[in-house]
């Protein structure tokens, strides 16, 4: 997940877990469901760069395993190399969109919480 993403997720998370069980007028509310609602398309937009990023890494396998057959042994020391870090990359992006998932659900319950009140 991009730095800045992550960022917004902290920043809403934070501002609803404090702010919302005190929200009084209505425009701090609204504020609160546009926060919520943003942080619903930022998962969906993580969800479709995850999806990109496998099928980039299924091509760069391929890459790797015809490189192997054809013997370029140079190309399959950088493809492996490159490879791991693309693999770890994802695992990273995999844990901080689940974390994120997490606390999207949390605000969606705080808010159903203090709209219900």
């Amino acid at each position: 997940m991009k730095p800045l993403t992550t960022a917004a997720v902290v920043a809403t998370a934070v501002t609803l877990s404090v702010g919302i069980a005190g929200a009084q007028s209505g425009r701090e509310m609204r504020q609160s469901r546009q926060d919520v609602r943003q942080d619903g398309r930022e998962l969906r937009q993580d969800n479709r760069d995850i999806r990109q990023d496998r099928r980039e890494l299924a091509g760069e396998r391929r890459e790797l395993r015809n490189d192997r057959r054809a013997g370029r042994t140079n190309e399959v020391k950088q493809d492996g190399a490159a490879l791991r870090g693309d693999r770890r990359e994802l695992r990273e992006d995999v844990r901080d969109r689940r974390g994120d998932r997490r606390d999207l659900r949390q605000d969606r319950r705080e808010l159903a919480r203090v709209v219900r009140q």
